[in-house]
């Protein structure tokens, strides 16, 4: 199997464990819960679930062009999706979601060793291969099934399994969710897995591998939680221990806000 294929299978692997997890989660929830703030709380429980089924059917429309080689959708064919499902009841939001999410998970894992390797999707971020592809739904589902599952569980984290691949995903949406403020190049070590960078800081915003030199700063976490940061969620009320040297945690809280 070549390295981009295993990286597609590992990626595809954690997609269905994530899809599990929330499954888990969320499969049994009543109607009162569903109803009940996510996080961000201006989403219901229900809606945080409708926005990965939503999801999930817009992925699996461009998954079905890339497969035969035809046209991707357009924002019409989007926004038809969010109609149908911004109509349904909180009741039938959380398990529709669930299935269509199902539906999506199985048609990666139906992929053969050929397909893996030669196909190719187009998404918003323009022409993806497999690994790309999957790597961008598990970086939107492991982060949202958070979102739910915190609510629920405070001590919730994201599911291990993801981690790593949604770092790459991050690392491309910093200058996004990125806002200006102070300059600063601040050294990052995180842990499980292990990883190094410098988060640089100012009018825009970007992560590197680090690469030694200067820094003004220092901040050391787990993985888990800088990803929570850069995704805006990281209030001190869902945060471990972090060392912080030259930085306050809180200055960069508001460089990331969330999306």
């Amino acid at each position: 199997m070549s390295n981009s294929n295993a990286e597609a299978v590992a990626r595809i692997a954690a997609l269905r464990a994530s899809h599990d997890h929330l499954r888990d989660v969320a499969g049994g929830l009543t109607s009162e819960q569903l109803r009940s703030p996510g996080y961000p709380s201006e989403w219901t429980i229900a809606q945080t679930l409708s926005h990965l089924g939503s999801g999930a059917e817009i992925n699996g429309l461009i998954f079905d062009a890339g497969v035969a080689g035809e046209a991707p959708p357009v924002q019409e064919n989007f926004q038809a999706i969010w109609a149908v499902w911004d109509g349904k009841a909180p009741e039938d939001q959380g398990p529709d979601a669930l299935a269509a999410d199902d539906v999506l998970v199985k048609k990666f894992e139906a992929l053969d060793d050929d397909q893996l390797s030669t196909l190719e999707f187009s998404n918003w971020s323009g022409p993806v291969d497999t690994a790309t592809l999957a790597a961008f739904r598990l970086s939107e589902h492991a982060v949202h099934a958070w979102d739910v599952e915190v609510m629920l569980d405070p001590s919730a984290t994201i599911l291990p399994q993801a981690v790593g691949a949604v770092l790459e995903v991050a690392r491309g949406l910093v200058g996004f969710a990125g806002k200006p403020g102070p300059a600063g190049r601040i050294h990052v070590t995180l842990t499980d897995p292990a990883r190094e960078y410098a988060l640089n800081l100012g009018e825009k915003v970007s992560l590197e591998p680090w690469d030694g030199g200067d820094a003004t700063g220092e901040l050391g976490l787990p993985a888990e939680a800088f990803l929570r940061l850069l995704y805006g969620r990281l209030d001190p009320a869902h945060s471990p221990s972090v060392t912080a040297r030259d930085i306050d945690p809180d200055a960069l809280r508001a460089v990331f806000p969330g999306f």
